[in-house]
């Protein structure tokens, strides 16, 4: 079976989910690397979750993606952190 993975039409909307350990540095540096890489996102397009424990936190934050290359490299940026456990 050769079937493709679907393709993703750039520019479009789409939600980036950011898991670690809570913090504010974890936080911050989040918003950091997003303000870099996807200017102009809005603060109403972040949704912060705590784990039941309040351990870990979940930052889900929708850009309009330009490129492939730019998700790699907020990808690649999160994880560089030391703070990120998953991107997804």
């Amino acid at each position: 079976m050769d079937a493709d993975p679907p393709k993703i039409v750039f520019p479009c909307s789409y939600p980036i989910k950011v898991l670690g350990r809570s913090g504010e540095h974890f936080q911050a540096s989040v918003m950091t690397i997003f303000s870099r890489h996807a200017p102009g996102f809005e603060a109403k397009d972040v949704v912060i979750k705590d784990s039941r424990r309040g351990t870990f936190q979940s930052i889900t934050v929708t850009i309009e993606a330009q490129s492939e290359d730019q998700l790699r490299q907020i990808h690649q940026d999160l994880m560089e952190t030391g703070l990120v456990s998953m991107v997804m």
